[in-house]
């Protein structure tokens, strides 16, 4: 079934978010022993996912890449991951520019390898002039970590008298997370049939629609994108109101 024809374009989301899961049970569902060949297989899908959401001109993109728990996973894995990130970013960096894709990354970024921030730091210099979707990757990333973050810059705001306590508020707040600039998601995608957000976007997703599919990482195709932008375009999004306030009608 094609379902791009049941697509909505004046309803789309400007920011789809996604936890990319599944990468481990793929390799093992196709009989391989190495994890590793699951993140291999990924790279697929995430050029795809970031080909297809440019086509339709959705606005910021942002995956869950890696997070600060990941580095508790078996050392010859991560050292795998980093190596993967850093050629996968290279070899991509014509793709994003062709697609007018700016890349941009949220995390304790100098926790990764040498390396893996200098290819990060190059793509993103070589692509920030691109005006098409923003491609944003969660590196050594988590909800909790961000927040501690923020409210760090926002204490040591008011030592400064920058700011005053008395100011403070959501939209304050805001300023101090790891990119103010991203609105937040109104779709969340999660994939293999996980229920949890995983220590993702914590402050950002407050009112974000989640999507949940089984497909493992590796198999998510445009067609799942599809299915899923399908399914958030039949939700109401209320934001605590009652569906007579959103329809004008006396509640």
């Amino acid at each position: 079934m094609e379902y791009q024809s049941h697509i909505d374009a004046s309803k789309l989301p400007d920011h789809i978010a996604i936890i990319m899961d599944g990468n481990g049970r793929w390799a093992k569902k196709q009989g391989l022993l190495n994890r590793i060949f699951g993140h291999k297989s990924a790279i697929t899908s995430v050029r795809e996912t970031t080909e297809t959401c440019a086509e339709l001109g959705i606005k910021y993109l942002t995956l869950y890449a890696f997070s600060t728990e990941n580095w508790s996973r078996p050392q010859a894995e991560v050292n795998a991951l980093m190596e993967l990130l850093v050629s996968t970013i290279k070899s991509e960096t014509p793709t994003l520019t062709k697609n007018n894709v700016r890349l941009k990354a949220i995390g304790d970024l100098e926790s990764l390898p040498k390396s893996c921030q200098k290819e990060l730091a190059e793509t993103i210099e070589f692509t920030k002039h691109n005006t098409g979707l923003v491609l944003t990757l969660a590196l050594s990333y988590s909800g909790r970590w961000e927040l501690i973050e923020a409210v760090k810059k926002v204490a040591a705001a008011v030592v400064a008298n920058e700011i005053s306590i008395s100011s403070i508020n959501e939209s304050t707040f805001r300023n101090y997370l790891a990119d103010a600039s991203l609105p937040d998601p109104e779709l969340m995608i999660r994939t293999s049939g996980e229920f949890r957000i995983s220590n993702f976007l914590l402050w950002q997703i407050a009112y974000t629609e989640i999507h949940i599919t089984d497909t493992l990482w590796p198999d998510f195709r445009k067609q799942d994108l599809y299915n899923a932008l399908i399914d958030f375009q039949k939700r109401e999004r209320r934001f605590g109101k009652i569906s007579e306030q959103l329809n004008g009608a006396k509640a």
